[in-house]
């Protein structure tokens, strides 16, 4: 006896293409899928009806939790400031910190939840949120608290990244914070495993190497996964570094040359494409898909939601955003927000496909394809949404 059967359905497992399988049901049993196709009888029938049944989708890269809101940035750069000119004069990332420090838990939940539920409302069953708007290990932690709780108050899979590595905070410098980094903040985040992976922003406006190197290093001393921002305004060689510490993944990229993304693929690190803080700072130098292909790279696309740079509360925007901008095809960016997203959060054992023993997180579309997803901007919600096998 089964806890569920998915009978009538158009399955697209996403598992390594996006073609649908000839198996049109399948089984679950706590939380997971048990079977493909089901047998048997179950507590629970789902008929799909000949809807598509594919991976509920993975938002991997987003910066959801903040305070407040950065308008008047986007006033000022819609007048020609950049985005670095606007960083130096004290806003950018340090205004957000600002909002932050002075924003109890409870508000940065109730700032947060309803761009979450924007997301959710797109099928999004799991969401990748981290912090780096505190600063300073009292509100790093903060931020960490308020997302591990937010993750117990929404259906929706939270998974906590720790940023603390986002910028140099005003008033000190870097050798001063990377040792607060190292020598306070990440052991207290693991302490109190509040995540199990460290970000960082490697960029002229944020750590350089060397900087970068000593919170990777203690990162994996740690036990903890590495991801980094690499390549977004400049080329900084972040890329490299980062797929030589054998981070998941290195996001952005879009300053990235053939030999960062050689070292990607000779290191497995997937590369998170974020075409909303392309298209919202108008950047011009684009993501080498060329080259990402050439190395077998895995792409995965994400929201990159954030106050300042990506203020965009859907993952399906950024789909299609991936293969306007990007050039992604239509398969490349559905597994962008499926498989390779799920391998971009160290999660592909349990995530991200339709396969037996994996968590049973899938949307039910009524779609005449899952390009559809791709080719359509707006306007499009999911009929039926499941996490860990619960309708919700």
């Amino acid at each position: 006896m089964h806890d569920l059967i998915v009978e009538n359905a158009r399955l697209y497992p996403m598992d390594g293409h996006t073609r649908p399988v000839n198996e049109t049901s399948f089984a679950v049993d706590d939380g997971k899928i048990s079977a493909i196709p089901a047998s048997g009888s179950a507590r629970e029938t789902f008929d799909a009806r000949g809807r598509i049944v594919m991976p509920g989708l993975i938002d991997c890269h987003t910066h959801a939790l903040y305070a407040g809101d950065r308008m008047q940035e986007h006033r000022r750069r819609l007048e020609g400031a950049t985005y670095a000119e606007i960083a130096r004069e004290g806003g950018g990332i340090s205004s957000t910190v600002r909002a932050v420090r002075a924003a109890s838990e409870d508000d940065l939940i109730a700032q947060t939840l309803p761009r979450i539920s924007a997301l959710a409302r797109e099928g999004v069953t799991t969401i990748e949120i981290k912090s780096g708007y505190g600063l300073a290990t009292e509100h790093e932690l903060k931020m960490l608290r308020s997302i591990n709780r937010l993750g117990a108050q929404v259906a929706q899979r939270i998974v906590p990244t720790f940023l603390g590595a986002h910028t140099v905070p005003a008033g000190t410098t870097a050798k001063i914070y990377v040792d607060e980094l190292v020598n306070e903040m990440l052991p207290a985040v693991v302490s109190e495993q509040l995540s199990d992976t460290c970000d960082i922003y490697i960029e002229s406006i944020a750590f350089d190497g060397s900087n970068a190197r000593r919170v990777l290093q203690k990162a994996k001393e740690l036990g903890m996964h590495c991801r980094a921002h690499t390549e977004q305004l400049s080329h900084a060689g972040g890329t490299r570094l980062a797929a030589e510490a054998g981070a998941l993944s290195c996001d952005h990229l879009e300053f990235a040359e053939d030999e960062d993304i050689e070292a990607m693929g000779s290191a497995g690190s997937v590369a998170v494409v974020l075409p909303g803080a392309y298209y919202f700072l108008r950047e011009i130098h684009r993501p080498p898909m060329a080259s990402l292909r050439r190395h077998g790279v895995p792409v995965a696309v994400a929201s990159d939601l954030n106050p300042g740079t990506s203020p965009i509360a859907s993952l399906l925007t950024a789909l299609h955003m991936a293969t306007i901008f990007f050039n992604l095809s239509a398969d490349e960016a559905l597994l962008g927000v499926t498989a390779n997203a799920a391998r971009a959060l160290g999660r592909q054992a349990e995530l991200g496909t339709l396969a037996r023993g994996k968590k049973a997180d899938f949307g039910v579309w009524d779609i005449p394809a899952p390009e559809f997803l791709v080719y359509r901007l707006g306007g499009i919600t999911p009929d039926a949404v499941f996490i860990g096998g619960r309708k919700l």
